[in-house]
C-alpha cells in the first residue's frame, strides 16, 4: 500500500489532538495555571508531530475513530512518571489539569479520557517497536548530554507479578485450571477431588519442619497424581478440536508436574511460563523470578541510552554486546568506552568498544592509564542508585504486563521516564523579568524543593 493511501486512511481513523487545532473554551486553563510548570514544559518539548508520523501507519480504515496518539502516548509516559496504574493514571487525568494540558487538552475535561483497557490495546497496537520509538524521543531530548563517548554498564532482575513458585501451587492450580475446564465444556467427571485437596494444601505447609516433611512430601505426590487423573480424563472426553486448542496447555501442565528440584529450563508460573530464575547474590532476596534487563547510562549526564530485556537466561558477559548495540541505534555516534563490574569477565572479546572491568594494574599501564581505570571503576557505581530509582519509582519492582514483550516494554518505558524526570530536573528553564533561572528540581520521598540559580 503506497504512503498517500496510508495518510487517507489514517487521516479518517485518528482523531487529531486538541493542541494541534487549538479552540478556546470556555473553561480555558491556560490563564489558571503555571505555565512554568515542569510538566508543561516537558509538554511544549516533545516532538509530539514526529510521534504521531511515526506511530500513525499502525492504524487502519476498520472500526471507530481512534484516540489521538498525544493522548495515548501522554497517558503511558504519565504512568510511568508518577507510577501509576492504568486505572489510577486515568482517573488523575479527569481530576489534573497539568495531566490534560500535557496531554495536548486546550479547556478542561470533566470526563475520563478513555478506559483504562484502551492502555492495554494500545501497547499491544504499538508493540516493542512503536514503544522504542517513544523511548528515542526520551534520549534525543538530552541532546549532545546523551551523546558521550563512555557509558556505564549493568544488569538487574526485572521481577514478574508471580507468587512465590512452589510445586504445590503448582499442582493446585493445575487441578482448578482442569475442574474449571471440565465444567465449561459440560464434561460430567468421575471425581473432582476437591475436598481432598483442600485437606493437602494443609498438610503442605509444614514441608520444611523435620516433624511433618515425610507426610508433606506424600501429600504433594498425590496431588500430582489427582492431577494426572484428571488431565487423563479429559483427554478422553474432550472433543478433538477444544484438544488441539488445549494441546500446548496441557502439555505445559504435564512438564510442571513431572519437573524436580534439579531440572533445567523448569516452569514456575503457568500464566508466565517462560520466566526464569536468577539469582544475584543477595543476602535480603537469593532468587529473583522474572528476567535479566541491562542498562546503559552516560557517565557524567546519567542519561539512560539503551536497554534490553535478555528472554534467556544467559551470563552477564554475554548482555553486553546487545546492550551496547541498542544503545547505538539511539544515539549519533557509537560508544567508545564501556564500564562494567567483575561479572562481566570474557566480554572484551565480543564487543568493539573498550571495556573497563575492576583489575589488578599491569606492569605496561602508564601512570595516567591506571588512574584514569581506577576513576572510571570508581565511578561506576553510580549506575546503582540509577537501577534502584527504576525499580522504586518508575515500576521497574514488579512487572504486570504480559510476556517477554511485556517486560521490553515496561523496561523502556520505565527508563523513557527517567530520561523526562531528569530533563525536567536539569534542563527546565524560563525567562522572567530578563533573568533566565535555570530550575533544579531535587526529588526527596515525597518532598519537592525548587533552587533558583540565576545566570546572565
Amino acid at each position: 500500500m503506497c504512503a498517500q493511501t496510508w495518510s487517507k486512511l489514517n487521516a479518517i481513523m485518528l482523531e487529531k489532538s486538541p493542541a494541534s487545532a487549538p479552540q478556546l473554551g470556555f473553561f480555558d486553563i491556560f490563564d489558571q495555571v503555571d505555565r512554568n510548570d515542569p510538566l508543561l514544559q516537558l509538554g511544549n518539548a516533545i516532538p509530539w508531530e514526529a510521534l504521531e508520523k511515526a506511530l500513525s501507519p499502525l492504524y487502519s480504515d476498520k472500526g471507530r475513530k481512534a484516540k489521538p496518539i498525544r493522548l495515548m502516548c501522554g497517558l503511558l509516559i504519565l504512568k510511568q512518571l508518577d507510577n501509576l496504574s492504568d486505572e489510577a493514571v486515568v482517573r488523575q487525568w479527569k481530576r489534573n489539569p497539568y495531566y490534560q494540558l500535557f496531554c495536548g487538552e486546550t479547556s478542561f475535561q470533566s470526563q475520563e479520557p478513555c478506559h483504562s483497557t484502551e492502555l492495554v490495546k494500545f501497547r499491544n497496537r504499538l508493540g516493542k517497536q512503536g514503544i522504542e520509538n517513544v523511548f528515542a524521543m526520551s534520549v534525543a531530548l538530552h541532546g549532545d548530554a546523551a551523546e558521550e563517548d563512555t557509558v556505564l554498564v549493568d544488569t538487574t532482575v526485572q521481577e514478574k507479578a508471580v507468587t512465590y513458585p512452589t510445586d504445590t501451587k503448582l499442582a493446585i492450580k493445575i487441578i482448578n485450571r482442569l475442574n474449571k475446564l471440565a465444567k465449561e465444556n459440560g464434561i460430567k467427571q468421575r471425581r473432582t477431588f476437591v475436598k481432598e485437596v483442600k485437606e493437602l494444601r494443609l498438610k503442605c505447609r509444614h514441608f520444611r519442619s523435620k516433624k511433618f516433611s515425610r507426610k508433606a512430601r506424600r501429600a504433594l505426590k498425590r496431588l500430582r497424581t489427582i492431577a494426572g487423573i484428571l488431565l487423563r480424563e479429559l483427554q478422553r472426553k474432550l472433543p478433538e478440536a477444544i484438544l488441539e486448542q488445549e494441546k500446548e496447555r496441557f502439555e505445559l501442565y504435564l512438564k510442571a508436574l513431572s519437573q524436580s528440584r534439579k531440572d533445567k529450563d523448569k516452569i514456575y508460573s503457568l500464566h508466565e511460563s517462560d520466566i526464569y530464575c536468577v539469582g544475584k547474590g543477595k543476602e535480603h532476596k537469593p532468587y529473583e523470578y522474572g528476567r535479566k534487563a541491562s542498562v546503559v547510562a552516560t557517565l557524567d549526564s546519567k542519561v539512560i541510552v539503551g536497554v534490553v530485556s535478555h528472554d534467556e537466561h544467559v551470563h552477564d558477559s554475554k548482555t553486553l554486546k546487545p546492550a551496547l548495540d541498542a544503545s547505538d541505534t539511539n544515539r549519533r555516534a557509537r560508544i567508545k568506552t564501556a564500564v562494567v563490574d567483575r561479572g562481566y569477565r570474557g566480554c572484551k572479546r565480543t564487543v568493539k568498544a573498550e571495556v573497563i572491568i575492576p583489575s589488578n594494574p599491569l606492569k605496561t599501564d602508564s601512570e595516567y592509564e591506571r588512574s584514569r581505570k581506577r576513576e572510571l571503576c570508581q565511578r561506576r557505581s553510580a549506575i546503582e542508585p540509577i537501577i534502584g530509582h527504576l525499580k522504586q519509582d518508575y515500576r521497574l519492582t514488579q512487572n504486570w504486563l504480559k510476556g517477554s514483550e511485556g517486560d521490553a516494554i515496561n523496561l523502556m518505558m520505565a527508563a523513557c521516564a527517567w530520561n523526562l524526570r531528569k530533563w525536567m530536573a536539569i534542563f527546565f528553564c524560563y525567562e522572567k523579568e530578563g533573568i533566565i533561572f535555570k530550575c533544579m528540581l531535587f526529588i526527596d520521598g515525597e518532598s519537592q524543593a525548587i533552587i533558583l540559580a540565576w545566570a546572565k
